[in-house]
């Protein structure tokens, strides 16, 4: 079969990205938006996003960094902590103020300090976001330093989101950013009620690829890169054409500063090569033809939105993107990820 010279897709929405605040929210944005129609923006900063009027401040200074002529909306979610307001939640979603709220267990990854200890503590709060149709975005990690790094995903799985689905019957949620055979087996069990977003990142590196050569801290995320077998799960998964998983990239920023030092920060900065990754995985996969419903159309019908009708054109060329950008006011750069096998295509 011959390549295609170009693909014509709707243009895509990233359901999970992380923008931060200040002049590295204003350095990264733009890479997104030139990208994506919509982002859902993770709540976490210091202090984190839990009030109605802090999320809308938040969306206002995102649209401020958002190039003159690109049409970008930021969905801005609720930061879940053990003492979240039912009734918060409930009007800020009416509201508009925020699409859904997010549950970091406390200490799982970046500023997830102020995080859930216990899932009891809000179980007043997804009561509420029950009846709203508010969705849940799961962090899915337990942090039972007892539990292996490697097998956090699926004790959560298996301990807390079981549990939490049978006790909230119509609570709709997402296990973001994927990185397990049994994370994909969680959401194909539970869809439609239950959505999978996988980042490009987990597509392309296992564990294996953090220590090859040494260290590789520009490739350290939570939740970490798991074995190969799971990479090829979640592969399977994205281009499948099954309607639960969806694009969401996890982008997040660090300086090389705080990656590259004895106790480097979790993340992965993507946001400038996500769709040239995702369509070079659906490529190698003879996918194709499912790479639109999974970047345009089956997150949009999870949430209950409209499609983009706006198309993006990516071109069959090497990649072409920085190696780094910078965040002038703080005379720092970020790392672009980059995958160590060949990318095929441009945007």
């Amino acid at each position: 079969m011959t390549s295609p010279v170009s693909l014509t897709l709707r243009r895509p929405d990233d359901w999970h990205v992380h923008f931060r605040d200040g002049p590295m929210m204003e350095a990264v944005v733009p890479h997104t938006a030139r990208q994506f129609a919509r982002a859902i923006v993770m709540p976490n900063l210091v202090p984190p996003v839990t009030r109605r009027a802090q999320a809308e401040a938040y969306r206002d200074r995102i649209r401020a960094a958002v190039p003159a002529g690109v049409a970008f909306e930021p969905l801005m979610t609720c930061y879940l902590t053990d003492d979240a307001d039912p009734a918060e939640l409930a009007e800020g979603h009416r509201a508009g103020s925020w699409i859904a709220a997010k549950l970091y267990p406390a200490h799982a990854t970046t500023n997830s300090h102020f995080g859930v200890t216990s899932i009891d503590r809000i179980a007043r709060g997804l009561e509420a976001m029950e009846k709203a149709g508010m969705p849940l975005l799961v962090h899915g990690e337990v942090t039972d330093p007892e539990v292996d790094i490697f097998d956090r995903e699926a004790v959560f799985i298996d301990q807390v989101l079981g549990p939490l689905l049978r006790r909230h019957q119509g609570l709709k949620m997402v296990l973001e950013h994927i990185t397990t055979a049994e994370g994909v087996a969680f959401v194909e069990e539970h869809a439609p009620r239950v959505g999978g977003t996988i980042t490009p990142h987990h597509l392309v590196i296992n564990r294996s690829d953090i220590f090859k050569g040494g260290i590789r801290p520009h490739l350290y995320c939570l939740p970490i890169a798991k074995r190969e077998p799971h990479r090829r799960a979640l592969r399977r998964a994205a281009t499948s054409g099954h309607p639960a998983f969806f694009l969401g990239t996890d982008t997040a920023p660090h300086t090389v500063d705080t990656k590259e030092s004895a106790c480097g920060c979790a993340g992965i900065f993507n946001a400038p090569v996500a769709m040239q990754i995702y369509a070079q995985v659906f490529t190698d996969e003879g996918a194709l033809d499912r790479l639109e419903a999974f970047a345009s159309l089956n997150g949009p019908r999870f949430y209950g939105l409209p499609p983009n009708e706006e198309r993006i054109v990516l071109r069959a060329a090497p990649l072409m993107a920085p190696d780094a950008i910078d965040v002038p006011q703080a005379g720092r750069s970020v790392v672009v990820f980059r995958p160590d096998t060949p990318v095929g295509w441009t945007f």
